[in-house]
């Protein structure tokens, strides 16, 4: 097993959490919102968010993927799942686990606006500006982060680690 540093304790996340709910939970009071989450490394982050909301939501899931195996970004993205619920003119809420390259992300922004929604505004758990390769912009984020590949918290390493509760640098110091 690789080496695994603690980044973020699964308490630091919660007030994380916590913090973005209020802020989105405010925003769009008195909206009507649907939550698009981005399979598979959203699901808990999008699950724990949800909860802590002060407002109703519809949500869905958009899947892409764009690493297949390893630790970096094919650069080529693909969609495997796209949303049941019809976007045209609602409010949209994109969460997204980590915007990295910032391709996947954009390519999922993109993917939405052709369904001419009402809006739509992004919230991620993490963003690594360092590696950006696409423009992108963040409504709701909960940290930014150097150049570190991190697991936990549904986030993976060829489909391991996602179950850790806190968010981990692997084989980092």
């Amino acid at each position: 097993m690789e080496e695994l540093n603690i980044k973020y304790s699964p308490d630091d996340i919660r007030d994380t959490v916590g913090r973005l709910a209020e802020e989105i939970s405010n925003y769009y009071n008195q909206k009507d919102l649907l939550i698009i989450g981005i399979l598979k490394g959203s699901f808990i982050f999008l699950a724990d968010l949800v909860r802590n909301l002060k407002i109703p939501v519809e949500i869905d899931f958009l899947s892409l993927s764009s690493y297949r195996r390893g630790t970096t970004s094919s650069g080529n993205v693909s969609l495997n799942m796209e949303p049941w619920i019809p976007v045209a003119g609602r409010n949209i809420l994109l969460v997204e686990d980590i915007v990295d390259t910032g391709l996947t992300t954009r390519f999922a922004i993109d993917y939405l606006k052709n369904r001419k929604p009402g809006s739509i505004h992004l919230c991620a758990l993490i963003d690594k500006v360092a590696r950006r390769q696409a423009e992108i912009e963040i409504q709701f984020l909960g940290y930014s982060i150097p150049d570190e590949f991190v697991v936990g918290y549904g986030l993976d390493c060829n489909e391991k680690y996602r179950s850790l509760p806190g968010l981990y640098v692997l084989g980092g110091k």
